[in-house]
């Protein structure tokens, strides 16, 4: 039965997506004037993705620390990488940020062409020219007052432990000045398989926002990197044990 769901799944997710593409499309035709942050296209993004979430029936979402993120403000926002369920995940925020994602993702039909519109940053992997436009890219969007929300890990875990953290990210919070927010996802990683379209019926997926981390208290982003790193892992480790809260 896992095939036919994911035939249903996939055939609807293609077909609604040339619908709402062009409703984004008008969308950011009519809010260009007033809304050059593109708050009112990216809240529609939000609800376009988690509507992939809402058809599946057996996945569930929770978000722990939502007050944690900035409605007005820069902010760089980290998250751990399981699965394309991330995205769809994150999304559900519905915070204002702009995604630091690879160039090839901007080349998807529908999906991509609104990430355009959207001015989410593109980097090519590996390429230093890619990643110093990417990060005067950023840097622009921060001084705009608007976050942008990176995977330190750079692609996807295989086996949902954290692989060691890249130092982009905490360069730009460093050298911005600006609060680092790191969120911790569990549970995304049985939503969509890294490889292959056969999507799982049951879910149980959690988000949660840690408290800002100031840049400014440590030497370089190098220390940074580590703190956050430990913060999130043992975050991790909490949540997928079940305890409570401290």
């Amino acid at each position: 039965m896992r095939w036919l769901h994911s035939v249903l799944f996939w055939s609807f997710f293609v077909a609604s997506s040339a619908v709402l593409f062009c409703v984004a499309l008008v969308l950011f035709l009519v809010t260009w004037p007033f809304d050059r942050k593109g708050l009112v296209l990216h809240l529609f993004s939000c609800g376009w993705a988690q509507l992939y979430f809402w058809v599946n029936p057996g996945w569930r979402l929770r978000i722990q620390g939502r007050e944690r993120l900035p409605w007005h403000g820069p902010a760089v926002l980290v998250s751990n990488h399981q699965s394309l369920g991330d995205i769809l995940v994150l999304f559900g925020l519905y915070r204002p940020f702009k995604w630091v994602s690879k160039a090839s993702n901007f080349r998807l039909p529908f999906l991509g062409w609104n990430m355009y519109l959207n001015r989410y940053v593109s980097l090519v992997r590996g390429d230093k020219e890619s990643i110093a436009k990417m990060m005067a890219q950023s840097e622009r969007w921060l001084e705009r007052g608007v976050p942008v929300l990176l995977f330190p890990e750079g692609t996807r875990s295989p086996d949902n432990t954290m692989r060691p953290f890249k130092d982009g990210a905490f360069r730009l919070a460093h050298a911005k000045g600006c609060p680092l927010i790191p969120m911790v996802l569990t549970g995304t990683g049985d939503t969509l398989p890294k490889h292959g379209l056969i999507i799982r019926f049951r879910a149980n997926c959690e988000v949660s926002v840690l408290e800002p981390v100031d840049p400014r208290a440590f030497p370089d982003p190098a220390s940074l990197r580590d703190h956050v790193y430990g913060l999130m892992e043992r975050e991790k480790a909490r949540l997928e044990s079940g305890a409570a809260a401290p």
